[in-house]
């Protein structure tokens, strides 16, 4: 029986911060089963968690001095909230992996503490009829565990209520900020390339400045979308996440579209802005909505009605800006 403590190393909190920026993040995990925290009996409780190892040291280090026992499902890596959106946090996993680890033989009650957040992948009514186990749903915040456990298993309204505070959204900006860049620099680098060599034959320095001024513009748009949307959510107009990122993405325009007003003066010019008119707004509101399923504020339902209609029109603009984008330069 593997045991652990709810001591995390400096390589675990290392793995946690590799992961929050996306580094191995698909195999930070570890492997499905039961785990011994402490020094458990027949008696102890029973935690159920995802295998992603985030969660798995979140669970563990909240519960200093505990002798308990935790059930590991194999969620292919996914937090327990998405997982049990995915299904993978799901009943027959549950009830599978209860029979597997032998825990009927372990513990003489019957009893599984389950995150809160996993509700929607579990019927808990199954789980009794399949393993004769009972579903005891705990808070949501690992954090709150000690006081429900010392409560009699009794949780206050603040624990069952999901925030999304500030800091709570800023820990998910590095990873998306992450996956952004990798194809940004990518792009960045060739509209750097084109604007530069297209506009060569009008001089080194005017080259450069267009140059610098396309890696300007997409970075914004980036910057836009996957860092300032999360951090003024709450304040940003709109239901849809795709909006909000559009609003950040039109502030953006409005910012660079005063630094190159004097462009204006000449038809490629003003076709280049418009080109950045259209571009920016469509990368911006395409990568807020990569926060759609870590919010509150969202549900499956209301995300799949968004991307119906929003990734289009973002498809739409970003083709047509980049057309006249290229156009432009060939604008005498």
């Amino acid at each position: 029986m593997p045991q652990v403590s709810s001591f995390l190393t400096w390589a675990d909190r290392l793995g946690t911060f590799k992961a929050r920026w996306g580094i191995g993040r698909m195999n930070y995990t570890i492997d499905p089963g039961l785990y011994a925290l402490g020094k458990p009996d027949s008696h102890s409780p029973v935690l159920v968690t995802a295998n992603y190892k985030m969660s798995f040291d979140r669970l563990r280090e909240a519960l200093p001095g505990r002798d308990m026992w935790m059930l590991v499902l194999d969620t292919r890596g996914i937090n327990v909230w998405c997982a049990s959106g995915k299904g993978t946090f799901g009943t027959n996993e549950l009830v599978d992996r209860i029979a597997s680890s032998g825990l009927s033989q372990i513990v003489s009650h019957r009893e599984l503490i389950l995150p809160q957040l996993s509700g929607p992948g579990i019927a808990a009514h199954q789980v009794r009829q399949l393993s004769g186990f009972k579903v005891i749903y705990g808070p949501i915040r690992s954090k709150d565990l000690p006081s429900f456990l010392d409560s009699g298993f009794k949780a206050t309204p603040e624990m069952r209520t999901k925030t999304f505070t500030t800091l709570e959204r800023i820990v998910l900006i590095p990873i998306e900020l992450v996956g952004a860049m990798r194809v940004g620099m990518i792009t960045i680098l060739i509209l750097f390339l084109l604007a530069f060599l297209l506009k060569f034959g009008e001089g080194t320095t005017n080259a450069l400045s267009h140059g610098l001024f396309s890696v300007m513009a997409f970075f914004s748009a980036i910057v836009a979308g996957a860092i300032l949307t999360p951090l003024l959510l709450p304040w940003l107009p709109g239901r849809a996440f795709s909006l909000k990122g559009l609003s950040l993405g039109l502030l953006a325009d409005a910012i660079l579209l005063a630094l190159r007003f004097d462009d204006l003066t000449t038809g490629a010019g003003r076709v280049e802005i418009l080109a950045w008119l259209l571009l920016i707004p469509a990368v911006s509101a395409y990568l807020a909505m990569n926060f759609t399923g870590a919010s509150t504020c969202t549900s499956l339902s209301g995300v799949k009605k968004e991307m119906r209609w929003a990734l289009p029109l973002q498809i739409g603009a970003g083709i047509i800006g980049l057309i006249l984008w290229i156009g432009s330069h060939f604008i005498a």
